[in-house]
């Protein structure tokens, strides 16, 4: 099968990217400066990454698909405004999560932004869920781009004034040499940001704008490094079709009211679940010393038994330190419980502890 490129390939190599091949693409990892200083770059100033991979869903409709969308999704779509986005989840029966993702009212209908690894799967999913009622494209004519850091609404807004209005988690169309941007302010580091869907034919030329403006291209290493400290989940890592939202600890993501009435895809699970408790719980993990426990690696009590296993971990460079998340018996998940991780065969003292790592600094409301 040919790896995919995306519409900033040539670009990543001009820059010296090492790449990598993730959900069929070819992607960048790292540049020159290396993944360490890629993350402190962003959390400093402003990182640009090429997550043209990501699936971008636009799925025509009026009232009457909002109320099917409802059928799927955890979330009261009806009070949504337009414009506005929710974090949610499609599921299986069993409220096993088959992809998470980001769901924004568009004047047409929805735009939902899906895992590149999973978005040909969703795309089949949710069309047979709606019984192919509703035009439905999954937009491959266009490129998303993030741009993440404290100086990136400075740096947005020079090149397309008014992006500093939006609001976390809200978007608006914008105009750029005559085409049309669709910009939503969020993004996957616990900084504030943007993500843009711009036509393909663009993507360079808007990107090369946002480097002279002082941006730097960052890749997919320090995407998850930024990612895990800020304690947002990675599908096929914290997130799987064995996994629900409430063992992932977000049921925050479901809407209060659907929690109470259901009706949605996994209901039955979820507010089972609610009611009398998970039996695995999503946790973040604090290595003593610096360890870094990677996937897999196995968390014992103090008795050294099996309780649970990490799902990621790493060096975190804004805290100076091992991080790491995964899934421990609920009974152990209470912060500051001690917990041995196995690695190489011996046994290491950490603590469960609460999330994020490093404090998200995500911007409520529009800058003045």
């Amino acid at each position: 099968m040919e790896i995919k490129k995306t519409s900033l390939n040539k670009l990543h190599q001009e820059n010296k990217a090492k790449f990598v091949e993730f959900a069929g693409y070819q992607m960048p990892i790292q540049y020159s400066k290396g993944i360490v200083e890629e993350h402190k770059f962003t959390r400093s100033h402003s990182g640009i990454f090429d997550v043209s991979h990501m699936g971008q869903l636009f799925i025509y409709g009026d009232d009457e698909l909002t109320e099917d969308l409802e059928k799927i999704f955890p979330l009261n779509l009806k009070n949504l405004e337009t414009n506005s986005s929710k974090y949610s989840f499609l599921m299986n029966n069993e409220a096993g999560i088959h992809d998470d993702l980001i769901i924004t009212k568009i004047d047409t209908g929805f735009l939902i932004i899906l895992n590149a690894a999973c978005k040909d799967n969703d795309f089949k999913i949710i069309s047979k869920l709606l019984n192919n009622r509703y035009e439905m494209n999954l937009d491959e004519n266009r490129s998303l781009i993030a741009i993440q850091g404290p100086r990136s609404v400075n740096i947005l807004d020079a090149i397309l004034n008014g992006v500093n209005k939006l609001s976390f988690m809200s978007g608006n169309w914008f105009i750029y040499k005559e085409q049309k941007l669709f910009i939503t302010r969020s993004g996957y580091t616990g900084e504030d940001g943007f993500e843009i869907s711009i036509p393909n034919d663009l993507a360079e030329d808007f990107t090369k704008k946002l480097i002279e403006n002082g941006a730097q291209l960052i890749g997919l290493g320090a995407r998850d490094t930024l990612r895990l400290e800020a304690g947002l989940c990675l599908y096929g890592h914290e997130l799987g079709e064995d996994i629900t939202p409430i063992e992932a600890n977000l049921a925050w993501a479901i809407s209060k009211e659907r929690m109470e009435n259901g009706g949605f895809i996994g209901s039955d699970k979820i507010i089972n679940q609610l009611n009398d408790g998970a039996k695995q719980i999503r946790v973040g993990i604090k290595p003593e010393g610096r360890l870094i426990a990677r996937e897999k690696t196995k968390i014992l009590n103090t008795d050294e038994l099996i309780i649970g296993e990490v799902t990621s971990g790493t060096f975190g460079p804004s805290v100076s330190g091992p991080v790491a998340m995964g899934y421990v018996k609920k009974e152990f998940s209470k912060k500051d419980t001690k917990v041995f991780l196995e690695v190489r065969g011996k046994k290491h003292p950490a603590n469960i502890c609460g999330l994020p790592f490093y404090k998200k600094s995500y911007v409520k409301g529009a800058t003045k």
